[in-house]
């Protein structure tokens, strides 16, 4: 069942089905990654909206699924276009997740930020993507475009 489940999440991911993929989580899911940080409920879902309607060129590939009814873990390489840059960037990464009733309450993504800020950035991210300033910029980068995003479906829904 909880393999179903991630796979099922990144079937959809693999076809930018946010909305898919959205209902996997709990209500109050409790998602983390490096370039987000800490996001929970409505702001994890709307990550994955937010990514999804970004994406450019974009394929996404998964396996070492593994999980017990209360946890799991699973493998991805996302290839996209970083459309600030417009440099392609081959991002690996671990997932970890914990379950409740049948879907996913915490989701936790793990990659090399320095590897993934050199590919996204160039020289910026390889001369500083190992620092603690440039990933909390890019943090604050992400959390403000997070936060457009919502203000924009916020406004589309009056």
């Amino acid at each position: 069942m909880s393999e179903a489940l991630i796979r099922d999440f990144y079937t959809a991911f693999s076809r930018l089905d946010a909305e898919a993929m959205c209902a996997c989580y709990t209500d109050d899911v409790v998602f983390s990654d490096p370039a987000f940080g800490t996001l929970r409920g409505d702001d994890a879902r709307d990550m994955w909206r937010l990514l999804a309607s970004r994406a450019q060129q974009f394929s996404l590939t998964f396996d070492q699924i593994r999980s017990d009814e209360r946890a799991g873990a699973a493998h991805w390489v996302a290839t996209y276009l970083f459309s600030q840059t417009g440099r392609t960037v081959v991002n690996d990464i671990q997932a970890r997740f914990v379950f409740r009733d049948g879907k996913i309450c915490e989701h936790h993504d793990q990659f090399d930020f320095w590897r993934w800020s050199r590919q996204a950035l160039g020289t910026p991210g390889l001369l500083l993507g190992w620092t603690p300033m440039l990933r909390s910029k890019v943090n604050q980068q992400a959390l403000k475009g997070l936060r457009s995003f919502q203000a924009g479906r916020a406004g589309a829904a009056l």
